[in-house]
């Protein structure tokens, strides 16, 4: 009898959770299908020709006019900081060469740029690659 009223409850509980599921799928659709309206709402306000429309009719009291290249600055124009005012890190013991960029490998020194770095070769092969070429 006991096991008969507990199936019987588990059954109602089953049941009403499937339909709050089924509910709240079916709130996820409407609101799927709403921000597909939205979406296309948006297109069509942003449509060229309506804000054209638009800059036209209220140019007095925005000045709005069209974008041109003449209104891009160059790279001449970019204030970067001064390079002596910046503290320069000390150069490390085994070379001159330092690279400032997070966790990019140092600058390979100029003659040595065809040939892998050392750390890129099996333990077997540093002795091959650091030998004079022929």
């Amino acid at each position: 009898m006991g096991l008969a009223f507990w199936a019987y409850r588990e059954n109602y509980r089953t049941q009403a959770r499937i339909d709050e599921m089924q509910a709240v799928q079916q709130d996820i659709a409407r609101l799927r299908d709403d921000l597909g309206v939205l979406r296309a709402e948006w297109a069509y306000l942003n449509r060229p020709e309506r804000l054209r429309e638009l800059v036209d009719i209220n140019f007095a009291r925005l000045r709005l006019a069209p974008v041109q290249a003449g209104q891009f600055g160059g790279v001449r124009n970019v204030d970067y900081p001064d390079p002596a005012a910046a503290p320069q890190p000390e150069a490390p013991q085994d070379g001159p060469f330092v690279s400032n960029n997070r966790g990019a490998p140092a600058p390979r020194p100029p003659g040595l740029a065809g040939r892998p770095a050392a750390e890129d070769l099996a333990p077997d092969d540093t002795a091959q690659a650091t030998a004079d070429p022929e």
